[in-house]
């Protein structure tokens, strides 16, 4: 599975990228460059960034589902004792 970004995305991830190295690594990259690391980036780290999220996601998902007889449990049978109702319970 290939990891896109939209252009605009990936314009601003190349800008990013650029800026990083001129502040941090003193050093000037350009766009072509920038472009390629970006490429590699998406390639190579972005599966494992989107498996976490996933794993993650999923766990979330479980973990409101477990949650659910909890949250809309309704008792059975309870016609005769609401109050307000007529007569007595009968077994």
């Amino acid at each position: 599975m290939t990891i896109e970004i939209s252009a605009d995305a990936s314009k601003a991830a190349i800008v990013s990228i650029q800026r990083y190295f001129s502040e941090n690594l003193e050093e000037e990259i350009g766009g072509l460059a920038a472009g390629a690391l970006l490429g590699f980036f998406l390639k190579e780290i972005g599966p494992l960034i989107y498996n976490k999220a996933i794993a993650d996601a999923q766990a979330r998902l479980q973990a409101r589902v477990a949650e659910l007889d909890v949250e809309v449990y309704e008792d059975e049978f309870q016609y005769w004792v609401k109050p307000g109702r007529p007569g007595k319970r009968h077994g």
